[in-house]
């Protein structure tokens, strides 16, 4: 292999893309380049510091690493850890907003640590001027002074006492190994999420609205910035207080949120196809007509940096009235010269309250009193109404059960705050909605139509402005996710409707032509995936329905799955993604993350032990049974080791009985396990008609505190009530109830019932000590032994 060379002059990349710069490596700096511009990042300190290009000259044997597309900044994991430079590796291009500007995003980072320390393999697209001919880069060779300071150091070690060299070096080991876990998850953060956005010459941070009355229009775009939404401020922090114009260049602005940009054409003759468009992206066939009307349409939301974090780590308002999740977001039309602009926000309820993330669906609580909080929610809405001049807040939070602690402590701090400027809205969404019916919304939209009207929206041209938006909505559910999507993209297809009708693309008394509003529904969809993963870990709930409108039971069993997903992700993955984001906007980590490391490490060793053949079994039996079981117009919706425990104050012999609980599209089937001799030999099938209610409690006990959680579907049987089966999942932890599996199971029984148009409440009490009525339908299936001779379940599989 060539050896890569020093150069004696740096000169622009020939073969780069526009914007696109060089990064070498030093001694004592990483260098990047572009034209004649240079960033010198210190590997002593980790500070930034800008110089002319020609200063490479100066520079120990710089080598050219290869390409890269912009600096995002510096971050400081940890105070262990060293300074790591983050930069961005490859864009993609969303599209362009109106004006021309190119709006990216960033698809890869190269994080390289400030230190002395190599930089791992990068991965950096190579110039041809720097590496003809060179596949990939070599590493420096350490310097004469680098070695005899090593030798010397060795000569040190040597003297010291051994036993404290192999624990500093366990220390080393454990430090080293928790600072690869955080470097994977900032870059998961920055790669797996579509998370991050940025553009050259555009503001994303402001509004159409708040870009046309700005006074500080002849800035730089950082000088501009709404300062909520600039996500690397801290990162970029040393540039900014140098004050240099020269360091202008290197600020580049970049939002944590969504965008997505389409062109969609007005043709009414044209009928949905939908096999011409997925459903995640539309097709770009469908926007090439030279005769009909078309407009630009983008979605750009935008994620406040304050109170930034994941769902169970950071809930309601803070000390300086910032609220979590909070996300403007900007529905942009453009036809011709005319530019409409349409903001909606979300935001966590304004009060002190949190849930403590360890559980599936922890209960919600009050952590401070209605005295304390009066203020904090004062500053809070101060700040919108300084920025927004109103406020309707729409509130999807129930009104009944676990949720209602917090919409009542909102209504009461509306009420305290007592402002003209502040409409308070309700809409039970889960009451109005229930048996999936989201097209339910219009009965708010309806409602609330002459608000959306009165509100107007932002509107210039090439003259100036036009019209301003006056006020805005504030949606907020509990996470102000699913439901909070659904609800703002309704409101936003009104205005949508409006605007097009007022500037002659869609005749007054039409609606949008059902290809345009298929590709816009997926655009909402897409804004509320993107919205969740960065908020909670997983794609939005109710998804299929912003992306098409209908609610499906494929829909209601992939929520089923992302429900349970972000439960299970929040017990260590949050705190990671939180570890990350915290440095990121200049907040010292307070969680012990060596203590988290380490049971995460104990957490994994032990479930791998526990599933490394179970998984596989289970699905085996899984399918084995439902095939034995299920006729064959049923669907197969899940399955689920559990354990029948019904209690028993006749039969002093009664001891729990492992079983399997089956789950189709209008059935469940209960198999009980013979150990006698080995396999189930018999089971029930229950319509999930006569499935009356779920209750999940303490299991009954005569004494003592109840060690386990427990499941009781009551049933009838001919139109008689009496008859249930009490159950409880299988724990792999003893300090698991298993209270966390029966929610999930309890939630996807109900909304497969749902799906039939009915419905069954789920109650959690303490259970009463009794036991069902004979069951009267308890089928052999021996006659099938043949079938399941295969697979025969032992309690080991369990």
């Amino acid at each position: 292999m060539l050896a890569p060379l020093a150069l004696p002059l740096p000169l622009p990349c020939g073969d780069a893309d526009a914007g696109t710069m060089e990064l070498f490596q030093a001694k004592d700096h990483y260098i990047v380049q572009s034209g004649e511009k240079a960033l010198w990042c210190s590997r002593k300190d980790g500070s930034l510091q800008v110089r002319p290009a020609t200063d490479l000259l100066l520079a120990w044997n710089p080598i050219c690493l290869g390409l890269v597309e912009g600096v995002i900044g510096k971050i400081q994991l940890h105070t262990d850890f060293a300074w790591q430079l983050l930069l961005i590796r490859q864009k993609a291009v969303v599209g362009k907003l109106p004006g021309e500007h190119d709006v990216y995003k960033i698809t890869k980072i190269a994080v390289i640590p400030l230190s002395e320390a190599e930089p791992q393999d990068l991965e950096l697209e190579l110039c041809k001027k720097h590496h003809f001919g060179i596949n990939k880069t070599e590493k420096i060779t350490q310097s004469p002074d680098d070695s005899k300071f090593l030798l010397k150091t060795l000569s040190q070690i040597k003297c010291n006492v051994a036993a404290p060299i192999k624990k500093k070096g366990k220390e080393h080991k454990e430090k080293e190994r928790l600072e690869r876990r955080l470097l994977e998850e900032l870059i998961k953060m920055f790669v797996d999420s579509d998370s991050f956005y940025y553009s050259l010459t555009y503001d994303l941070t402001n509004s159409v609205q708040r870009l046309s009355a700005s006074e500080k229009k002849g800035n730089s775009i950082w000088q501009r910035v709404d300062d909520r939404f600039f996500w690397n401020k801290h990162m970029i922090d040393d540039l900014i207080k140098v004050k240099d114009p020269n360091a202008d260049f290197w600020i580049v602005p970049i939002i944590q949120g969504f965008v997505q940009i389409e062109e969609l054409v007005v043709n009414y003759n044209e009928s949905s196809d939908d096999e011409k468009s997925s459903p995640e992206t539309p097709s770009q066939e469908q926007c090439v007509d030279d005769v009909h009307p078309r407009f630009l349409v983008a979605i750009i939301s935008r994620r406040s940096r304050h109170r930034a974090g994941m769902r169970y780590k950071r809930r309601g308002v803070d000390e300086n009235g910032n609220v979590a999740n909070y996300v403007e977001t900007e529905q942009l039309i453009h036809v011709h010269s005319h530019t409409l602009s349409f903001v909606l926000a979300r935001g966590s309820v304004p009060v002190f309250w949190s849930q403590i993330g360890y559980r599936y669906n922890p209960r919600p609580r009050l952590d401070k009193p209605e005295k304390e909080t009066t203020s904090k929610f004062a500053a809070h809405f101060e700040e919108q109404l300084k920025i927004y001049k109103k406020q309707v807040i729409v509130s999807l939070v129930d009104q009944t059960g676990r949720e209602k602690i917090i919409g009542d402590a909102f209504l009461r701090q509306v009420l305290l705050y007592n402002n003209p400027s502040l409409t308070y809205v309700t809409f039970d969404f889960h009451e109005h909605c229930r048996g999936m019916k989201f097209e339910n919304v219009q009965t708010l939209t309806d409602a609330i139509s002459d608000i959306i009207m009165d509100m107007k929206w932002g509107w210039v041209d090439q003259a100036g402005e036009i019209c301003k938006q006056e006020g805005i909505f504030r949606v907020n559910c509990m996470d102000c996710l699913d439901r909070t999507n659904v609800v703002q993209a309704a409101i936003a297809r009104v205005v949508m409707e409006q605007q097009l009708k007022k500037l002659g693309v869609m005749p007054p008394e039409q609606p949008l032509p059902q290809k345009c509003y298929r590709i816009y529904q997926i655009m909402w969809a897409n804004n509320g995936d993107t919205i969740s993963r960065q908020y909670a870990g997983t794609a939005a709930l109710k998804g299929d329905f912003t992306r098409t409108g209908e609610r499906k039971l494929a829909g209601m069993m992939k929520d089923g799955y992302n429900s349970a997903n972000r439960y299970y992700l929040n017990r260590f993955r949050d705190a990671y993604r939180q570890a990350v984001i915290d440095p990121m906007q200049g907040i010292p980590v307070t969680e012990d993350l060596y203590s988290i490391f380490n049971k995460e490490k104990e957490h994994e060793a032990l479930h791998k032990q526990n599933q490394r053949n179970q998984q596989e079994q289970f699905s085996l039996l899984l399918q084995n049974y439902m095939k034995l079981l299920l006729p064959d117009d049923e669907k197969f919706h899940g399955g689920w080791a559990v354990i029948d425990c019904d209690p028993s104050l006749i039969d002093a012999t009664h001891r729990d009985v492992d079983v399997l609980l089956l789950l189709s599209n209008c059935a469940y089937y209960v198999a009980y396990y013979d150990d006698e001799v080995d396999k189930v030999n018999q089971y029930e099938r229950m319509n999930l008609e006569e499935l009356e209610k779920i209750e999940i409690g303490p299991e009954p006990t005569f004494f003592g505190k109840p060690k386990f959680t427990c499941m009781r579907l009551h049933y009838k049987h001919i139109g008689t009530s009496g008859y249930f089966h009490t159950l409880r999942a299988v724990t792999r932890n003893p300090e698991e109830d298993g209270k966390d599996t029966l929610q999930c199971i309890a939630e996807m029984l109900q909304l497969t019932k749902q799906s039939l148009g009915l419905n069954v409440s789920i109650v959690e009490k303490k259970l009463e000590r009794k036991h069902s009525k004979p069951h009267e339908d308890i089928l052999g299936i021996r006659s099938k032994s043949q079938a399941s001779s295969s697979t025969s379940l032992t309690q080991e599989d369990f």
